[in-house]
């Protein structure tokens, strides 16, 4: 398990009001998903996951309850990023923390078809 950095619980309430920490992780076995199905994505990229969980540009609604999917676009690489994080709620086992699911880099087509197709939860006011 590797602790990656804090998020603003504010920001997260968009996908549920009962996130019971701040503190968000990876484990080994997401870190092996990541480069089994994203190959080159975590080594290349993964340093910007913590800037994404503190500013993310958009959370969107996922597919599963208490997760959020998360969009990115870094100035300092001109690329787009997907994150996808568990949250802790208060009926997961008192260890659990926020937990990244998986991450990749998504070309700017798909991006903007995940705007246009997915619930918008939250929208930073930078954009």
């Amino acid at each position: 398990m590797k602790f990656i950095g804090k998020i603003d619980i504010s920001k997260y309430k968009c996908i549920t009001s009962d996130i019971q920490t701040d503190e968000v992780i990876i484990t080994e076995n997401q870190i092996s998903h990541i480069k089994t199905r994203h190959p080159n994505d975590f080594e290349q990229y993964f340093e910007y996951a913590k800037e994404m969980l503190k500013e993310p540009d958009y959370i969107l609604e996922a597919n599963k309850p208490n997760t959020a999917f998360i969009l990115k676009h870094i100035k300092d690489s001109g690329k787009n990023y997907q994150l996808i994080m568990r949250l802790k709620t208060s009926l997961d086992p008192q260890d659990y923390k926020n937990s990244v699911i998986t991450f990749l880099k998504v070309e700017e087509k798909r991006y903007k078809r995940y705007l246009r197709t997915k619930k918008i939860l939250y929208k930073s006011e930078y954009i």
